[in-house]
C-alpha cells in the first residue's frame, strides 16, 4: 500500500480553513506557513473569501490543480460529504481531524465514513486524528500551534501513537531534548488505515532509524504480528502498550473508542517479535536515543569507569539488577594502567579514577578498555563537577566513540555545565543521560535487541 503522499504531498487541501485563529483549520494553514512547507496549500470553506490574505474555494472541484492530500477539518456531520467531494475529485489521500465518532458512541457514522472510504479508494488517517508531521518534508497536518508546541528538528525516531495527546507530549519532550524526529503519525480511530499499515510504511522509510509506538489496543492481531516480525530484523521498534487491567473490565474504554487488551498477551507477543517494551515515554525516549547512536555490542559485559566511585556503585547496582555481567579487565590490561596510574586507582569494576581524575586519566582508561576483548561495553560516569575536569574530555570521549569499536554510553549529572557538555555529545552521537539507572536500563534494551535479532 503507497501512503507516501501523506508525508511527501506537494498540493494540499485543507477543507475547514478558518479565519478564526482558534479554529483547527486555521492552525493548520498557519503551522504549515510558519513550517515553511515547500509545496501549495489549497484553503476550502464556503462561507470565507481570503483567509490570511489567501484565496479560500468554496469546494474541492473548484481547485484547478490535483490535490494530493486533503486535511479535513469540519464538523462531523459534514465528513461524508466531504469524503464525496474527495471522490469526486479524485483525491486519494485524506487526513480526517475531525472528532465525534465512535470515540463518543457514534459507531454508525464512522462505518459509513469507512464504507465511503473503501468504496472510493481513499486512504485515510484517522478520523479523530491529532494529524501528521514529516519533519524533513515539513508537511504539518498537526493542529497543535507552533507557539504552544515547537516542531523537534529533523532525525531517525519515528513515532505512531493511537493516542494525540500521548503524541503531544512526545513530540515536545524531543524537542526540550534535542532529539531529532523523521515522521509522526497520530492514527486516531484507525478507521482506514491503522498502525501496522503505518509501522510497514516506516519499516522502508529511509529516514526513520528507530520506530516508536503508543498502542491502546490492535484491531488485527495478526497482521501486526507478521508485519513487526519482518521489520525488527533491520529497524529496532519500541512500543508502550496502555491499559493494564484485564479485558472484562468494561470501564477501561480509551477515548478511540477501543477495549483495552490485557498487558500479559501484549507483553509475550512484543516479545515474539521483538518488540521493546518501554514502561514511560521517558524510557521510550531512553531506549530509542541509544538504539539510534549506538553500535550493536558483542555482548553484554559491562567496563564502568567514573571518578566518584559512590555514582559507580550506583551504576553496578543497576548492572545487576538488570541481569547483565561486569567485565573483568585482562592482566595485559591492568598492568598497563598500573604502570599510568598512581597507587589511589582502582582498577575494578567500577574503575575508580578518584576525584582528582583528569581528562588525560580518561583517555587512558578509555583507550585501555576499547583494546580489552573482555570488555563489550564501556559505561562512562563523568561528575564534572570535580576542579579537574574541562570542556577537553567532551573531544576524548567523541574521538574514541568515532572510532566505532564498542559501545560507549555516558552518564553526565549536573547544571548547565553538565548539561552543556550533554548536548555536545548527543550531538556527536553519544548516547548521554542524566543518572545511571537510566543508562543501564537503556544498555539493557540494546542488548536485549540485537542478542535477540
Amino acid at each position: 500500500m503507497d501512503i507516501n503522499k501523506f508525508f511527501s504531498a506537494k498540493n494540499i487541501a485543507i477543507v475547514g480553513a478558518s479565519k478564526d485563529p482558534k479554529k483547527i483549520g486555521h492552525v493548520i494553514f498557519r503551522n504549515l506557513i510558519d513550517g515553511n512547507f515547500q509545496g501549495s496549500i489549497f484553503l476550502v470553506n464556503p462561507n470565507a473569501y481570503q483567509i490570511l490574505n489567501k484565496k479560500v474555494y468554496k469546494k474541492l472541484n473548484d481547485i484547478q490543480e490535483e490535490i494530493e492530500l486533503a486535511i479535513i477539518a469540519v464538523p462531523a456531520k459534514l465528513v461524508l460529504q466531504i469524503i464525496k467531494d474527495c471522490g469526486k475529485k479524485k483525491i486519494q489521500n485524506v487526513v480526517i481531524i475531525s472528532s465525534g465518532f465512535k470515540e463518543i458512541g457514534n459507531e454508525k457514522l464512522e462505518n459509513d465514513v469507512k464504507a465511503l472510504l473503501e468504496n472510493l479508494k481513499i486512504k485515510c488517517c484517522g478520523v479523530n486524528s491529532l494529524g501528521i508531521f514529516d519533519a524533513y518534508t515539513r508537511l504539518d497536518s498537526l493542529f497543535l500551534p507552533r507557539y504552544q508546541m515547537k516542531r523537534p528538528k529533523p532525525g531517525g525516531i519515528s513515532f505512531i501513537s493511537q493516542s494525540g495527546s500521548v503524541g503531544a507530549v512526545f513530540l515536545d519532550m524531543a524537542t526540550k531534548q534535542n532529539y531529532g524526529i523523521s515522521k509522526f503519525i497520530s492514527c486516531g480511530n484507525a478507521t482506514n488505515l491503522d498502525e501496522s499499515d503505518f509501522l510497514e510504511y516506516l519499516g522502508e522509510d529511509k529516514e526513520t532509524k528507530i520506530i516508536c509506538m503508543y498502542i491502546e489496543e490492535l484491531k488485527d492481531g495478526q497482521k501486526f504480528l507478521k508485519i513487526a516480525k519482518k521489520i525488527s530484523r533491520i529497524k529496532p521498534i519500541i512500543a508502550i502498550k496502555a491499559g493494564i487491567k484485564k479485558e472484562e473490565d468494561k470501564s477501561v474504554i480509551s477515548h478511540t473508542g477501543i477495549l483495552a487488551g490485557e498487558s500479559e498477551i501484549y507483553s509475550a507477543a512484543f516479545k515474539q517479535a521483538n518488540i521493546i517494551k518501554a514502561e514511560s515515554l521517558e524510557e521510550m525516549i531512553n531506549f530509542a536515543r541509544i538504539l539510534e547512536k549506538t553500535i550493536a555490542p558483542k555482548g553484554n559485559k559491562i567496563q564502568i569507569i567514573t571518578n566518584g566511585m559512590g555514582y559507580g556503585n550506583l551504576a553496578a547496582d543497576d548492572v545487576i539488577k538488570n541481569k547483565l555481567d561486569f567485565s573483568e579487565l585482562n592482566k595485559k590490561t591492568i598492568s598497563l594502567l598500573k604502570k599510568q596510574f598512581s597507587e589511589n586507582i582502582i582498577l575494578g569494576n567500577p574503575m575508580d579514577l578518584s576525584g582528582d581524575a583528569t581528562t588525560q586519566k580518561y583517555k587512558l582508561a578509555i583507550e585501555a578498555c576499547l583494546n580489552d576483548d573482555n570488555v563489550d561495553i564501556l559505561l562512562l560516569i563523568v561528575i564534572y563537577q570535580t576542579s579537574l575536569i574541562d570542556e577537553s574530555i567532551f573531544d576524548v570521549i567523541a574521538e574514541f566513540n568515532y572510532l566505532k569499536k564498542k559501545p560507549i554510553i555516558v552518564v553526565s549529572t549536573g547544571g548547565e555545565f553538565a548539561d552543556s557538555l550533554k548536548r555536545l555529545l548527543e550531538e556527536k552521537g553519544i548516547a548521554n543521560f542524566e543518572f545511571p539507572e537510566q543508562a543501564v536500563k537503556s544498555i539493557k534494551a540494546l542488548v536485549d535487541y540485537h542478542s535477540r535479532r
